[in-house]
């Protein structure tokens, strides 16, 4: 359906244009009338008009006029100047303010059926260069988030591996860049999606940062810094910006939200240990929700060296660190016999507080650890007096722990590559492609056959074949279900190919391997 508007001071003139539209386009227009450029002004901001025959000579606001002032508010109006004048001048300038056709009275009952269908042609490319341009942005939604989280996770478990392509993709040439880390509470596979919207919503509203997908409860964000100062200004301006995303992340998304914020950077081969910068400063924030800048932290103040010292103990313990751990120790002890000065119960009831907080942490990750050193730690803390035994029980202790979690976090799947199997074996039966699946987890292709080949040794096809080859020898152990069945239960329309799948993994045709399976009954 096309919107037409007809404007001419006089009605015979908009009779006759009526007549000749209706007569031969009949079920495709709706027409609009006006009898003056006001009237048109008004009509076209109220209504979505297609197209537009317009007189030139029209009292009040002229034709011309009425164009230029069309043109500017909606430039994908086609319109098709009328006039009674055949002046160079007219047709040059209505050309030039984008008129589609310049239209001589009287008009000839062909030329404005052929105009019309002409500019309806005109129309038709304009409506789908725009549907285009919609389809288009809406598949950089889907896309960008999966880039976005290439790069963050290139940037922070890469080893400090260049990134520098992903900061030419996201045309990134600030002087500084900063990580953040986001702590959310009340995190469900039900409403983690919902989430994940409302956050990035936000923090793209604010900022032209890059938004990784949810770790846990986790979510990481760089964030770029236009800032032409100095590295100092760049970390004053980043902190009002933060303040201000957080308070909108707390209206917006929900309350008690941590931030870790890592300090400023411009090495692009440093984006490993500024996340971990943004780890540290998110143990520091508080349980109950807040914001917290590796920088704010006062080196000269040595409670604030005891307490920094002690934080990143624990966020060794909790990396499965142990040796990182133990240094850490190391520094501890010394800082508090600095502080205390020989005050051996001081310092006993220090570590004996540090303690606890990293069998917490420890019990955080495996509720079922148990450690009888610990049970035991008041009392042996209590009766030794050699500082230097003192230590090594606590670097022993720290050492338990970090490499207990160690060993449990290998136990653990990358929560991607888990929801990507989980997503497979639900839909065996269905035409699964590596693209298909990347999109349910919400990672790129390439990053996702990328995971399969390290957290599976074996690439995207041949895992997905596996599996479901594993799934065709359960189902032919029931005698009940034909071949046929089960290839097409496993993802296979096509017997003959299946079979040939089966005899190269498993030497024996489908047939055999079922006759073979009741012989060994």
């Amino acid at each position: 359906m096309y919107n037409i508007l007809l404007t001419d001071d006089e009605q015979i003139m908009i009779d006759s244009l009526k007549f000749i539209i209706e007569k031969n386009f009949p079920g495709q227009v709706n027409l609009y009338f006006s009898l003056s450029g006001s009237d048109a002004l008004n009509l076209t901001a109220q209504n979505q008009v297609d197209i537009i025959f317009m007189d030139i000579n029209m009292p009040g606001i002229n034709g011309l006029e009425t164009l230029k002032c069309i043109t500017q508010s909606k430039p994908n109006t086609v319109i098709i100047i009328l006039s009674a004048f055949d002046r160079f001048q007219y047709a040059q300038e209505a050309v030039n303010l984008g008129a589609y056709k310049y239209l001589t009275k009287p008009v000839n009952r062909n030329t404005v059926i052929e105009t019309v269908r002409g500019a309806m042609n005109l129309v038709d490319q304009i409506r789908g260069r725009l549907s285009n341009e919609v389809e288009l942005h809406k598949k950089l939604d889907l896309v960008s988030p999966m880039v976005e989280s290439d790069f963050i996770y290139s940037a922070i478990f890469g080893g400090g591996k260049d990134v520098s392509d992903y900061f030419s993709y996201f045309n990134i040439t600030d002087s500084y860049w900063c990580f953040c880390c986001l702590e959310i509470p009340h995190i469900e596979t039900k409403n983690q999606y919902e989430l994940y919207v409302k956050i990035r919503d936000v923090l793209k509203s604010k900022s032209r940062c890059l938004v990784g997908s949810f770790m846990l409860n986790r979510i990481a964000v760089f964030f770029p810094i236009s800032c032409s100062g100095t590295k100092n200004a760049a970390e004053a301006q980043l902190k009002v910006q933060i303040v201000d995303i957080y308070r909108l992340l707390s209206i917006n998304v929900c309350s008690g939200i941590r931030a870790g914020i890592s300090r400023a950077e411009s090495d692009q081969q440093k984006t490993t240990m500024i996340y971990n910068g943004a780890l540290d400063a998110l143990n520091r924030t508080p349980p109950g929700g807040g914001i917290f800048f590796e920088n704010d932290t006062k080196k000269s103040d040595g409670n604030s060296n005891i307490g920094e010292t002690a934080e990143k103990i624990f966020a060794r313990v909790r990396a499965g660190d142990a040796n990182g751990a133990s240094v850490l120790v190391n520094a501890y002890c010394a800082a508090l016999t600095e502080k205390y000065e020989g005050e051996l119960d001081k310092i006993k009831n220090a570590l004996f507080e540090l303690l606890i907080n990293v069998r917490n942490i420890t019990t955080e990750t495996d509720n079922t650890y148990h450690n009888e050193a610990f049970s035991n730690a008041f009392s042996i803390l209590s009766s030794e007096n050699d500082l230097v035994q003192l230590e090594q029980f606590v670097r022993n202790r720290c050492n338990e722990c970090a490499s207990h979690i160690l060993r449990i976090s290998g136990d653990f799947k990358n929560p991607i590559i888990e929801k990507a199997c989980g997503f497979m074996n639900g839909h065996m039966k269905e035409d699964i492609s590596l693209e298909r699946t990347a999109v349910e987890v919400g990672v790129s292709p390439f990053y996702l056959s990328k995971l399969f080949k390290e957290e599976k040794n074996k690439n995207f096809i041949t895992y997905l074949t596996d599996i479901r080859m594993e799934k065709a020898c359960l189902l032919l152990k029931e005698p009940r279900v034909s071949v046929k069945e089960v290839s097409a239960s496993v993802g296979y329309n096509d017997q003959n190919y299946f079979s040939r799948l089966f005899k190269n993994k498993f030497g024996m045709t489908p047939t055999e391997y079922r006759d073979s399976s009741k012989n060994n009954i």
